[in-house]
């Protein structure tokens, strides 16, 4: 099967800008605190692949069973992103910690910071433009990226130190609240149609 490197490129940094896991890191460093200190690196890896993967292939006709469209779920998904960009701004807790490793792993973390709404619905719309291999071989890219920066934190987190992890948790915080704000805005103009 002959695979087009620009359009492998494509897919794989559109996936990476809009799962921003560099981004995501100072949220994940307070998400694994909440949790004792522990992500299961791996599990939230493979789950958030899994999600990826499932909405590749079943996307629309699962939140058509459910009788949600895409912007509905993408709204959805945008109030929970703002609530933690909110939180990390703030430094209010919201999301109450768990301190349950397993359980935290899959909510918040593979979902909705790794595979949110904003992921899943753009691995449905590169459909639309690019063959389902190449967004598979995208995806799988973008979890290795995944699974290396999860398991990195602990560094990251020691290099920040922690005036340095305040800061950078601030200002992602605000980008978080940006990217909800514009999820938001731009599903939210097809109700009440």
């Amino acid at each position: 099967m002959n695979i087009e490197t620009d359009a492998l490129l494509t897919v794989t940094f559109t996936l990476f800008a809009v799962i921003d896991i560099v981004g995501s890191i100072p949220l994940l460093i307070s998400l694994k605190d909440k949790m004792g200190g522990t992500i299961r690196s791996f599990q939230a890896t493979i789950v958030s692949g899994a999600l990826m993967i499932l909405f590749l292939f079943l996307g629309k006709p699962f939140l058509g069973i459910l009788g949600i469209d895409v912007k509905s779920f993408a709204v959805g998904g945008s109030i929970v992103i703002f609530l933690l960009g909110l939180e990390m701004v703030l430094g209010h807790e919201i999301f109450k910690g768990d301190k349950d490793a397993k359980a935290g792993t899959v909510v918040p973390i593979a979902f909705p910071v790794i595979a949110g709404s904003g992921t899943l619905t753009t691995v449905m719309s590169l459909k639309a433009n690019f063959n389902e291999m190449v967004i598979l071989i995208g995806i799988l890219i973008n979890l290795i990226v995944i699974y290396a920066a999860l398991k990195s934190l602990t560094l990251i987190e020691r290099i920040l130190g922690k005036a340095g992890l305040l800061a950078v948790r601030k200002f992602f915080g605000v980008i978080l609240l940006a990217i909800a704000v514009k999820i938001f805005s731009s599903n939210i103009g097809s109700f009440g149609k």
